[in-house]
């Protein structure tokens, strides 16, 4: 039996897809399993970060674990919980969910959040295997109604790259790593083939759409504002701005080859954007037609 947690989020609904896919016995976890959508055969339960007893239900009898933890600055305890809960429920293999740059002093304090939860699981005394992806591919998912809109795309990181990364190549790292001790002990960066900046990543969906698509810059000042204004905290603003400034100084061009040599390829950008065209209002587009 598998757990994953998170189950219904961009990772984890694709990692149980995977999963079904090779025929492995899975247990989704959710806080509202009526509203879960899941392949046939997938056990749903519901579990709630903030419910520990529910946790603790839900890793019994398992054999591994998936871990995607809330983040913000007043959960940084929830990833160490949700691992010694796992770990004591016995669970022997857990495979936790990171972020890229997570322990660079360059992050400030959002680089902090995740290193409670890796932390208990180097610690925990099971196989473990940590994943720090870089931008997902679907962050950029938000865009879609400005493009559907005729509206220009928001930028705050300059003309700075990312090794943009398709969520489906983080879904099948994990699966790997919970299928088979080959991946405990390892941490993993993972990011897409290439090196590319909003710029680069607007240009391909302006081929995707077949119409020009702008990009605007969006000041520090104006991005915290509008942040706050929707009910976001102090903290959290602050980390997620840090976290975006991180990326407009150069600190994320960063490409490694973690994704090939465990899944034999890494998805490009323009892949992802082909198979997700629709949603920018596109229609069908040859991969091999896309920049």
């Amino acid at each position: 039996m598998i757990v994953i947690t998170g189950a219904t989020g961009t990772i984890g609904g694709e990692i149980v897809r995977q999963l079904v896919d090779r025929g492995e016995q899975v247990r989704a976890v959710t806080r509202v399993p009526e509203r879960a959508e899941v392949p046939a055969g997938v056990e749903v339960v519901r579990g709630d970060y903030t419910d520990i007893p529910s946790i603790a239900a839900a890793m019994s009898g398992a054999d591994a674990a998936f871990v995607v933890g809330v983040l913000g600055p007043e959960y940084v305890e929830a990833d160490r919980a949700l691992i010694t809960t796992a770990r004591d429920a016995g669970v022997g293999r857990i495979v936790k969910l990171s972020a890229i740059g997570t322990g660079d002093a360059g992050l400030g304090r959002v680089g902090t959040w995740h290193l409670p939860g890796e932390q208990a699981v180097r610690e925990s005394g099971v196989d473990w295997t940590v994943l720090r992806p870089s931008s997902f591919a679907s962050n950029t998912a938000s865009w879609a109604e400005a493009i559907r809109s005729g509206n220009p795309v928001p930028n705050m990181t300059g003309r700075a790259a990312q090794g943009v990364i398709d969520p489906r190549d983080v879904a099948g790292v994990a699966v790997e790593a919970l299928v088979s001790a080959e991946h405990a002990g390892r941490i993993y960066t993972l990011t897409g083939p290439e090196l590319r900046t909003t710029h680069d990543l607007v240009a391909t969906l302006a081929t995707v759409v077949g119409h020009p698509v702008q990009v605007v810059d969006i000041p520090e000042a104006e991005a915290r504002a509008s942040m706050l204004a929707s009910g976001m905290s102090a903290e959290f603003v602050e980390g997620a701005l840090a976290g975006q400034a991180y990326v407009r100084a150069g600190h994320n061009a960063i490409v490694t080859d973690d994704v090939r040599q465990i899944l034999g390829r890494a998805r490009t950008y323009a892949e992802w954007a082909t198979d997700h065209a629709s949603a920018f209002g596109a229609g069908f587009v040859n991969v091999s037609d896309v920049t």
